[in-house]
């Protein structure tokens, strides 16, 4: 890369500080304990800026730039979400327009925050399925109509803004670090912070970050040009990008060492990490660099040990309505939850036995199972046991002599799909099924039905309360014994409701 190139990027870096600095304060670098101490973790709260994500300070960049240039009265942008709000801070404090192209998806939460920051100045035009569709609206929109289009990661000038976070890492006084991790959507961020820090700490290692089937820019490093994906995974909505921007190529094939991929159970549960040492849940996107940090530490422990890691909370604007799926995931991506499918024997205790005999240290989680077969049965179930004993799993269920298969990742796993015959349920019996969420009490419950009752269906999810719920089949060989279940368990800690009239017929309709 042409060094004229990395000295116009530093110029603009020193003159965007005191553009940025007019709207926002510096954000803080935050201690945080991860493996015992081993190392030492410092995490960047972009969080706390004024639009709780760090696009603000490339967005209000380049607007101030291009309007000082050009005189412009609009500014034309496209975002899924940050680098709009960054548009809309920065079209209002300057009193000029800014249209916002944006797709049909953009979460609501998203959409309001643009508008708050904007006010009369900001139009919001929905378009497209994704944010390439939106762009290209807002560029046909933009040769027009004589307006200025402010690129979210592809312009010197967002650039130069974006590495005002890498300044004050560098003026934090808590430096030098060894490795240092960022996420990578269309490159705008790791190019400024990579190019600001190998300017002033060349030894520091700089580690790309980027989610599963997002990886753009490792791809194109290995291409040697910058290569566009046939998809991208919308998980990490922020870091969606399908082809890295021609200069973050550029400044990032320069400066950042090595890249990692991550899932995205791995940075559900960076965002768990988060919640429990800080009681933040920053955006999937914004915990990628510490998903990225975990994974690179749990690879290379002696590479790591004693040194000083770094990640960046790119942004907290989370849709309110990801967080069911990233606490389902979260386990799965710290190697503590796995979904195992048993054979069984169809019989009257069977599932009894193998909670009793074979789980010993382990907690279930989920219970996923249906009747299908007069003799054969395969209930899928969660469990979650510390990462190291996980790995000795297979050995003790093969050593027992259980037939079974890991479906973690399988799609009728990951979408709960039970399937069951109701022809073959014999005097069923649906019931709402409420249990003290400790262990033993379903276990306890279960055995004392075992005599007389058989469980034919069963849908439970640990859902974090104090009461666990299910929803129970149970199947009985006369009539007398299901009057004789509902005598037993009258009494029982265990709280057992029929499932309503119509509901049951549904369910068991065939």
């Amino acid at each position: 890369m042409a060094d004229e190139l990395t000295d116009k990027l530093i110029e603009e870096i020193l003159k965007a500080r005191t553009r940025v600095y007019r709207i926002g304060e510096p954000t803080p670098l935050q201690r945080i304990e991860l493996n015992g101490g081993e190392f030492e973790v410092y995490i960047k709260r972009e969080d706390l800026s004024p639009i709780n994500a760090y696009k603000w300070r490339g967005g209000y960049n380049a607007v101030c730039v291009y309007h000082k240039e050009t005189g412009c009265d609009t500014v034309v942008a496209a975002s899924a979400g940050n680098h709009a709000q960054g548009v809309a801070l920065a079209a209002n404090k300057l009193g000029i327009q800014a249209k916002i192209f944006m797709p049909l998806s953009t979460p609501m939460m998203k959409q309001k925050s643009v508008k708050r920051l904007g006010g009369d100045n900001v139009e919001i035009i929905l378009i497209g399925d994704d944010y390439n569709v939106s762009s290209q609206a807002a560029k046909d929109y933009m040769e027009g109509n004589n307006a200025v289009y402010v690129h979210p990661y592809d312009d010197i000038y967002t650039i130069a803004g974006q590495a005002t976070i890498a300044d004050e890492i560098m003026l934090s006084g808590q430096g030098p670090f060894d490795y240092v991790f960022l996420q990578i959507g269309g490159g705008g961020m790791a190019a400024a912070v990579s190019t600001w820090m190998k300017l002033h700490a060349p030894e520091t290692q700089m580690i790309g970050v980027e989610a599963e089937k997002q990886a753009s820019m490792k791809a194109s490093i290995e291409a040697g040009k910058p290569v566009e994906l046939d998809y991208v995974d919308t998980f990490c909505d922020g870091t969606a990008v399908k082809k890295p921007g021609d200069l973050c190529f550029k400044f990032i094939q320069k400066n950042v060492d090595s890249f990692i991929t991550v899932t995205n159970a791995e940075v559900s549960s960076a965002i768990q990490k988060y919640w429990e040492t800080i009681r933040v849940i920053p955006e999937p996107s914004g915990a990628l660099g510490l998903a990225g940090l975990i994974k690179f530490a749990h690879d290379n422990p002696q590479a790591v040990k004693g040194k000083k890691l770094l990640a960046v909370i790119t942004g907290a604007n989370m849709d309110f309505g990801k967080l069911s799926l990233i606490a389902s995931q979260s386990a799965i991506g710290a190697h503590r939850r796995r979904y195992i499918r048993f054979h069984l024997n169809e019989e009257r205790g069977g599932l009894l036995d193998l909670l009793d005999h074979h789980f010993k240290g382990i907690g279930v989680s989920e219970f996923l199972y249906g009747k299908v077969h007069d003799s054969d049965a395969w209930p899928v179930i969660a469990l979650e046991a510390a990462p190291e004993e996980m790995e000795k799993l297979d050995e003790r269920l093969s050593k027992a002599g259980l037939k079974f298969e890991d479906v973690t990742n399988d799609p009728d796993t990951r979408y709960r799909i039970i399937n069951y015959n109701a022809s073959l349920f014999k005097h069923p019996l649906m019931m709402h099924v409420h249990f003290p969420e400790r262990q033993g009490a379903l276990r306890d419950f279960l055995r004392t039905v075992s005599g007389i009752a058989n469980v034919c269906y069963f849908n439970y999810a640990y859902s974090g309360e104090a009461i666990g719920r299910a929803l129970m089949g149970f199947e009985f060989e006369s009539q007398s014994d299901q009057e004789k279940f509902l005598g037993l368990i009258k009494d029982s800690v265990v709280d057992c409701r029929p499932v309503d009239e119509a509901a049951a017929k549904r369910i068991l309709q065939h």
